[in-house]
């Protein structure tokens, strides 16, 4: 049986029976995921995965209480067992009038995200050559690369939500993705390069040419930074590349407009609709609805159908990324991003694809108009603190601006400052808008996300090296 056959019956019946002592709200979930991850290191086909995880999860709200549980078997006996176990946590809560609960035929919304090559009818053969080719562009870009990491991974992913409002919903979701990584050494000096390339969508993403330009984008930013000198220190303009740039965005403010950390006033912006939080040329989105984007779905994990929401707004802080329980919290309107890693999660606020706006200006105007400063073109890793908006970000791939050019690659470098404050300070917005994707882990699950934005220039933020 997969989620297609799944008795509708079975549903209701597990509502019914998680409301049987209370609460406010139940839902069941179903999902069934079928994929495959590949791996190349060194040449060699290191590890290669893929299968069939199927289950089901009943959960049960009563307030700010959250009662969840799920099964491995999708039947009579595991899902009844799951209600159980959400209504036996409520008991405490005396008993009830039994419910009954009227679900209306399915929704869904076949064809939002377009899929023209399913992974599944291509050959693994042919993906494992995709990660060949792409380990030989890799090494063509130079003799110094000394090792490649050529990844692969496609699922198709069906689910169906159920819950106690009536609401049914089926979603079929496919995801495609390649990443390559490159190692780079040149006497006792070793430099990485990371490149990817996903979306929701089918195997026609992966063309050659494209894995290709993943392949050498990866070696090019490791070769260059071969090369690389200690990076400086101190306060200067900083120009942030489109795409990977956006990862400061997301990290830096995205998680503190998440209504969990909102609600447990553990943000920065709790509090502070309607007031500035960045400069009057940003506006800023969450968009899970972007055709064929990496982190979009047609409904999010609870069954919501996915928007587009505005959070910043001419500088001005218009909303936050809401799930259903923090929605019915403070009387909001869920904005599609109850996000889960599987049947085996409890959904949470997460962004989907969040950016900053593209503006009118050139990323040549914005280089040429910053006589000295850093100009990060790929972040790393960093760490944040959404209650302050503190943060401190590694860089991948960094250069010194000197008389409006870009010039020394540099290593070492870290961008330290706090959300609103580089927000507040952005003075120049490019047009060539991207986004990459990631996958974003929080509350030890990880969702695929976009992260993205056009080149812009922060007038002025810490840049801690060693120089």
């Amino acid at each position: 049986m997969g989620v297609n056959d799944f008795d509708l019956g079975l549903a209701a019946a597990a509502l019914e029976r998680a409301l049987a002592h209370g609460g406010e709200f139940a839902e069941v979930f179903v999902e069934e995921r079928d994929g495959l991850t590949l791996r190349l290191e060194d040449r060699r086909l290191e590890q290669t995965s893929g299968g069939r995880d199927f289950g089901a999860a009943v959960r049960l709200l009563d307030g700010e209480r959250t009662f969840y549980a799920y099964s491995d078997e999708v039947d009579e006996a595991g899902l009844t067992a799951a209600a159980d176990a959400v209504a036996a946590a409520l008991r405490g809560g005396g008993s009830v009038a039994a419910p009954v609960v009227h679900l209306g035929s399915a929704q869904s919304r076949p064809g939002a995200h377009p899929v023209v090559v399913p992974p599944e009818t291509v050959d693994v053969r042919r993906k494992a050559d995709l990660l060949r080719a792409a380990d030989d562009e890799a090494r063509a870009a130079g003799g110094e690369i000394a090792q490649v990491i050529a990844a692969y991974a496609d699922a198709r992913q069906r689910v169906l939500i159920a819950n106690s409002l009536g609401e049914v919903v089926r979603d079929d979701r496919t995801r495609t993705r390649v990443s390559v990584q490159c190692v780079a050494r040149r006497g006792e000096v070793i430099q990485t390069g990371h490149e990817t390339l996903g979306g929701s969508c089918g195997f026609e993403l992966l063309g050659q040419p494209a894995v290709l330009g993943v392949a050498r984008e990866a070696a090019g930013k490791a070769l260059v930074m071969l090369g690389s000198k200690p990076a400086p220190v101190g306060l200067m303009p900083v120009v942030l590349a489109n795409g990977f740039g956006g990862t400061l965005f997301h990290e830096a403010c995205g998680h503190g407009l998440e209504a969990d950390a909102v609600a447990k006033d553990a943000s920065i912006y709790a509090g502070r609709l309607g007031e500035a939080v960045a400069a009057p040329l940003v506006d800023a989105y969450d968009d899970g609805a972007v055709v064929n984007g990496w982190g979009s779905a047609a409904y999010d994990d609870e069954g919501v159908p996915t928007q587009k929401t505005q959070v910043i707004a001419g500088g001005r802080l218009t909303g936050y990324l809401y799930d259903r329980l923090r929605a019915r919290q403070v009387g909001a309107q869920p904005t599609g991003n109850g996000r889960r890693q599987s049947f085996r999660h409890v959904p949470i606020p997460r962004m989907t694809t969040t950016y900053i706006a593209p503006g009118d200006a050139t990323p040549e105007a914005i280089i040429a108009a910053t006589p000295r400063g850093f100009y990060a073109k790929s972040l790393a890793g960093g760490q944040v603190e959404p209650a302050s908006g503190n943060f401190v970000f590694g860089v991948a791939e960094g250069y010194l601006i000197e008389d409006g050019r870009i010039t020394t690659p540099l290593r070492g470098a870290t961008l330290v400052g706090n959300g609103i404050d580089i927000l507040m300070k952005i003075d120049m917005i490019a047009s060539d808008y991207e986004v990459k994707s990631g996958i974003c882990g929080k509350d030890g699950q990880g969702v695929p996300v976009g992260t993205g934005q056009a080149t812009l220039r922060i007038a002025e933020m810490t840049v801690g090296g060693t120089g």
